[in-house]
C-alpha cells in the first residue's frame, strides 16, 4: 500500500493523509510499537526491527518538526533498546512513564507495583512452561502466546493478587497477555500528557495502533480533534483497520515521508547519541 493507493473501503485513512499533506507543521505522530512498527513474535524479546525502519523515524522527526512520540505499554528503556540510536519523546507502561523530550530522562509518574504480586505473578509462570511475567517497575505483563491454555488460570491468579490492593491497579486485557496497570493511567493520558508539551501543541494528533490499550488513546486523539487509525491482527479484522499490518503502517509511513518537504531546522533526536 501507498500513499497514492488507499484502499476505496479506507476514507479515515485518506482523510488523515490529506489532513497531513495539506500541513504536516500542524501535525503531531503518535506510535505504538508491538504489532503497529514491529510484527509480534511469541516472546517479547523476539520481534524484529524491519530494515530502514530507523531512517524512517528519523525522516519523520524531520517531516514533523520533532513531534512524534512513542506511546507503548513496554518501559521506555526497552523502547531505546530497540530503536537505538533514537531516544524519542514516549510514554511507557501505559503512561506510567514519561519522556518529555529528545533524549531527557525517563520520568516514573507512579510507584513501582507492590513486590506481592510481582513475586505472585513469578510464581504463576514458573508453574506454568510457556508462561513469561515480565515486571515493568510501575506495572507487569503476564504473556501465555506460548501456553494458552494457562489462560484461566492466569486470570484467576491475577484477579486474586489485585482484589488486596483495593482499586489501586487494574487489569488490562491483550494479544495473548493481561498487563496490571495503575488506576488512572491509560495510553490516553499519556498522549494527553504529550500532547501539551511545546513540539505537539496545538497540532492534530495523529494515534496509530492495534490492540485493547491503544483504545485510550484512540479517544483522546480523536477528543483532541485527531485521527485514531487501526492496525489488523489478532485484536482488529482488516475490515475495521486503517492498515493491514505493521508492514503497511510503515510503507505509509515511508511514503509520507518522501512526500513532505521538512523544514531546515536540526532536531536534536535525529542525531545519534553521544557516547563520550
Amino acid at each position: 500500500m501507498t500513499v497514492e493507493t488507499i484502499p476505496a473501503f479506507r476514507p479515515h485513512l485518506s482523510a488523515c493523509t490529506s489532513a497531513i499533506l495539506a500541513n504536516p507543521h500542524a501535525c503531531a505522530l503518535f506510535l505504538d510499537v508491538d504489532g503497529t512498527l514491529l510484527d509480534l513474535a511469541p516472546t517479547p524479546k523476539g520481534v524484529r526491527v524491519p530494515d530502514g525502519l530507523i531512517s524512517i523515524l528519523q525522516r519523520l522527526i524531520l517531516a514533523f518538526d520533532g513531534a512524534v512520540a512513542i506511546i507503548t505499554g513496554r518501559l521506555i528503556s526497552e523502547i531505546d533498546l530497540l530503536l537505538s540510536p533514537l531516544r524519542l519523546p514516549a510514554s511507557g507502561v501505559h503512561g506510567a512513564e514519561l519522556r518529555t523530550g529528545p533524549n531527557r530522562e525517563i520520568e516514573r509518574v507512579t510507584a513501582v507495583l507492590p513486590p506481592d504480586v510481582v513475586q505472585s505473578m513469578r510464581k504463576l509462570a514458573l508453574a506454568n512452561p510457556g508462561v513469561i511475567a515480565e515486571p515493568k517497575g510501575p506495572g507487569l505483563a503476564i504473556h501465555y502466546r506460548l501456553a494458552p491454555h494457562a489462560e484461566a488460570d492466569i486470570l484467576a491468579a491475577l484477579e486474586a493478587s489485585l482484589d488486596k490492593h483495593a482499586g489501586a491497579f487494574e487489569l488490562l486485557p491483550g494479544k495473548r497477555l493481561f498487563e496490571v496497570i495503575p488506576s488512572g493511567l491509560s495510553k490516553g493520558t499519556a498522549l494527553a500528557q504529550l500532547s501539551k508539551l511545546p513540539a505537539f501543541r496545538d497540532r492534530t494528533p495523529v494515534m496509530i495502533g492495534d490492540d485493547v490499550g491503544d483504545e485510550a488513546a484512540f479517544a483522546a486523539a480523536e477528543g483532541l480533534h485527531g485521527f485514531a487509525l487501526r492496525v489488523a491482527g489478532e485484536h482488529y479484522a482488516e475490515d475495521r483497520a486503517d492498515f493491514a499490518g505493521p508492514s503497511s503502517v510503515i510503507n505509509w509511513l515511508d511514503q509520507l515521508t518522501r512526500r513532505i518537504v521538512p523544514r531546515e531546522v536540526p532536531i536534536a533526536q535525529a542525531q545519534p547519541r553521544s557516547h563520550g
